[in-house]
């Protein structure tokens, strides 16, 4: 992908808006390799049913009770179909499935055993990758809370241009 600015803007604008492509093109990148990682990790310890999306789905359920509607508000399966996944983690025994008394229209899904076993796959390689990003000086501390910093104020605001966009 080239980056380039936009014609006509002065020079420090033109380098900010190259930056903001970069870290754009960047984000995007980074999540693409995540799945990989998870995707090589599934396939190093025999885990094939399932892929690296419906594994981060329960990953990020982690003991929780939830429905599909509050996975997709929060955001985390924008371009996957989170309806479609969790039907196949049902299916495949990953998830408890049940009506929400309340709303019969809601299903509320919570890990099953064999879920909560991949969940702490993934748990376990990202707790060896902080590991080996710290002992290998890659990331410390302070690096790790200025990228998260940045990337909050990032997501606060594109929240806010979607919100006030009408």
């Amino acid at each position: 992908m080239s980056i380039q600015a936009p014609i006509g803007q002065n020079v420090s604008n033109q380098d900010f808006m190259i930056g903001y492509l970069e870290a754009l093109s960047l984000v995007e990148r980074l999540h693409r390799l995540l799945l990989d990682v998870i995707k090589d990790e599934f396939e190093r310890v025999g885990v094939l049913e399932i892929n690296a999306v419906q594994a981060l789905l329960l990953f990020n359920i982690g003991d929780h009770e939830v429905t599909a509607g509050e996975l997709k508000s929060r955001g985390y399966y924008q371009g996957s179909n989170v309806s479609y996944n969790l039907k196949k983690l049902v299916e495949m025994g990953y998830m408890h499935h049940q009506r929400c008394e309340i709303d019969r229209r809601s299903v509320r899904v919570r890990l099953t055993e064999k879920g909560r076993n991949i969940r702490d796959v993934v748990a376990e390689l990202f707790a060896r990758h902080a590991d080996g990003l710290r002992d290998k000086g890659v990331l410390g501390q302070d690096g790790i809370a200025e990228i998260t910093s940045s990337l909050k104020r990032m997501e606060r605001y594109w929240t806010d241009q979607i919100r006030y966009i009408y």
